[in-house]
């Protein structure tokens, strides 16, 4: 039986309807389609217009630690693509872990966590284009009483969306940064993807779009 988890390519003759969609394929869609079980659950998944997958799905991890607490502290994650070749990578999923702010009577404390495309100066949030996926949480202790708020991109609804975004630079970025805390915080990430290959207009225009939403 495979791992809950896996990936497997399956092949249709042209014309076939799919099990899960019922989309037709055509010479457009071409042959294949990736099964992928997230979760227990089957989705189906196509490869951008385009591309064309070069790997089995890679698995990144990675932990970032601020320098000091309440610091703004980055880490550079090199993906290893060959620009020569017009590698991309494309995200089919992201898991941010970030640790909870420290307890401080009386105080608000926080910690932010991001991963995002190209180097920042912040954080930042959904609202940025270059930033796929965000995790914060909050302690406010008042009066003797503590309320803990979070939020991650990742308890938003889910789709049936094809990818989470495609990386056409050789790296990302894991960001972070607290607020009153007594000891420097760190978060974890890790990042689900296969490499492809895109087509020469393809690529310049998404490492063109990459660097401007920098």
């Amino acid at each position: 039986m495979p791992h809950p988890k896996e990936d497997r390519i399956l092949v249709y003759e042209k014309g076939t309807l799919l099990p899960l969609s019922g989309k037709e394929l055509n010479a457009a869609d071409g042959l294949c389609y990736r099964k992928r079980f997230i979760n227990g659950r089957i989705v189906e998944r196509f490869m951008p217009t385009g591309l064309k997958e070069t790997s089995a799905i890679i698995v990144i991890s990675s932990e970032v630690v601020e320098s000091a607490a309440n610091t703004f502290t980055d880490l550079k994650v090199d993906l290893q693509l060959n620009p020569l070749d017009q590698e991309v990578f494309v995200v089919y999923g992201i898991d941010l872990d970030v640790v909870d702010p420290n307890l401080v009577p009386g105080a608000t404390t926080a910690i932010n966590l991001s991963l995002s495309t190209t180097q920042r100066t912040n954080v930042g949030g959904m609202e940025n284009s270059n930033v796929l996926a965000n995790n914060r949480i909050q302690i406010q202790s008042a009066a003797g009483e503590v309320v803990r708020g979070a939020y991650a991109s990742d308890s938003a609804p889910g789709t049936q969306l094809e990818y989470v975004g495609i990386i056409a630079t050789n790296d990302f970025y894991l960001n972070i940064i607290g607020s009153n805390n007594t000891l420097a915080r760190f978060g974890k990430a890790r990042v689900y993807g296969v490499r492809a290959k895109a087509s020469s207009s393809i690529y310049a225009a998404l490492v063109q779009s990459e660097l401007l939403s920098a």
